[in-house]
């Protein structure tokens, strides 16, 4: 009966303690709606700065009436600040499913830069009309200095006009992209008062001029990409002093003059292309101390030099090296074959003579090589299991004294574009056919001093003997000189 007793008091006082847990839910879900609310200038801010973009029959008081709460915009994001809601990341454009697009007609409203606590603001796809062009505007981003740390513009081919000068005021930002927009002008100077930048992204627009020396200035920088402009004018020699710089594209620019030297301080850089410039002045030693470095693409400049000069073994972590149409010159460098991550060599198109290492074979993670187009000689002699696995991912085409040896071809997986090599192909470009010639030419001197000697000796003269006895003496010697040789 005691025990019942207990078993039935336990039961009230649990029952008590959850009664007692759900009011007070109960009591602070209604204390933090009661506070989340939002300032009536923030939410006219936000529904006019969305309709300026999207379009006038967009009515946000009507479709969210609490765009911060439990009628949430998709692209929108809020915090709680001081007992009201602040918009503090705004995306606009088909980022998402559900996303807003834009019009035909957008534009920038000056209550955009109402929302005073914006920290990130993205337009992605937005204005695309080729009917209706669109500047970028030059006032009002000072109010968004204090908060703004991501500005973003990405494929807006319909934005036109300068960059902004002003930019160079948002001193919070942390990344700045302008990506796959119609945006040109020079590069301010200005740009390096952006001291916090961990990404500048500037690339596919229509850039001109230098590449400002201020850029040394972004110590902080983790991403830099200019690619695809038409930046011209030499590398400035700062950009050798971004230390934390972990990837560099500087591509399809008009970029010439040497690669700096200061280039060699970049440790920690992964991605390094330069390609598609006009860079000249051969492949820079400082390159080698840049051991952190994963991807070097420098194709398509006029480098030239001897690509032997260069000890590759120093870049123990490069996977991808594309060094095609540079006007390099020497052999094939077996310190590149101690390269045990590499998986794509590209050499195409240079003045590489020599022959081909067998080791390359060997190398464990190489998936691909392409020395198509230079002067490469002698054979071939990898197995067919290598032209299996490589494929067409192994170009050698266009070296005119290269062959392959046709007879470690099982299945007819020989390299495309190269010829097998012919029993006379094969003396020649293995040397043999030189070094038979120059013993035999040794063994005729040989014989004509001999045969002078042996007719002297004999008392005759040379021109005594002829017809037959001059055949079988010629003939005697000779197989005595071969039978000599053989042993």
């Amino acid at each position: 009966m005691k025990n019942n007793m207990k078993y039935t008091r336990f039961v009230i006082f649990c029952l008590i303690i959850i009664f007692l847990n759900l009011c007070l839910c109960k009591g602070e879900t209604k204390e933090v709606s009661d506070e989340a609310v939002m300032e009536k200038k923030e939410k006219e801010s936000l529904y006019s700065a969305i309709q300026g973009f999207v379009g006038s029959w967009w009515n946000g008081s009507n479709l969210y009436p609490d765009p911060c709460g439990w009628t949430p915009i998709q692209g929108v994001s809020c915090d709680f600040m001081n007992e009201f809601w602040y918009v503090t990341d705004l995306n606009i454009g088909p980022l998402h499913e559900n996303s807003l697009s834009c019009t035909q007609n957008p534009e920038f409203r000056p209550q955009l830069f109402d929302l005073k606590h914006l920290k990130s603001l993205t337009f992605f796809n937005c204005f695309t009309s080729p009917h209706n062009l669109i500047t970028l505007p030059t006032n009002n981003w000072e109010k968004l200095a204090s908060s703004l740390e991501s500005l973003e513009f990405r494929s807006n081919p319909s934005l036109i006009g300068l960059f902004p000068s002003i930019f160079g005021n948002l001193y919070k930002l942390q990344s700045l992209v302008l990506f796959q927009n119609g945006i040109s002008g020079t590069l301010p100077t200005n740009i390096g008062n952006l001291v916090h930048l961990k990404r500048l992204v500037l690339s596919e627009n229509n850039f001109s001029d230098r590449v400002p020396d201020t850029l040394g200035n972004l110590k902080e920088l983790l991403i830099l990409d200019l690619s695809r402009n038409s930046l011209s004018g030499s590398l400035p020699i700062s950009i050798g002093y971004l230390n934390s710089l972990l990837k560099l594209d500087l591509s399809n620019n008009g970029i010439m003059g040497n690669i700096p030297y200061e280039m060699g301080n970049l440790k920690n850089l992964t991605l390094l292309d330069f390609r598609g410039n006009n860079l000249s002045g051969g492949l820079t030693k400082s390159i080698e101390e840049m051991n952190s470095l994963q991807e070097l693409m420098l194709s398509g400049n006029s480098l030239g030099g001897d690509i032997a000069n260069f000890d590759w073994k120093k870049l123990q972590n490069l996977m991808i090296l594309d060094l095609s149409n540079l006007g390099l010159s020497g052999v094939f460098p077996k310190s590149m074959l101690n390269l045990k991550k590499l998986r794509y060599v590209g050499l195409s198109n240079n003045n590489l003579t020599g022959y081909l290492p067998l080791e390359i074979a060997n190398m464990p993670c190489v998936n691909a090589i392409y020395v198509n187009g230079n002067n490469l000689k002698g054979e071939l002699k990898f197995s067919n299991d290598f032209y299996v696995r490589l494929g067409r991912r192994f170009a050698a085409w266009n070296n005119p004294s290269l062959c392959y040896t046709s007879e470690l071809m099982s299945n007819g997986d020989s390299p495309i574009g190269v010829e097998p090599c012919k029993p006379e192909e094969m003396l020649v470009k293995t040397g043999l056919k030189t070094e038979l010639s120059n013993q035999n030419g040794n063994m005729l001197q040989e014989f004509n001093r001999l045969n002078e000697d042996v007719i002297s000796s004999c008392g005759l003269c040379r021109c005594g003997i002829d017809g037959v006895w001059w055949v079988i003496v010629v003939e005697s010697f000779m197989m005595v000189v071969l039978w000599n040789v053989l042993l």
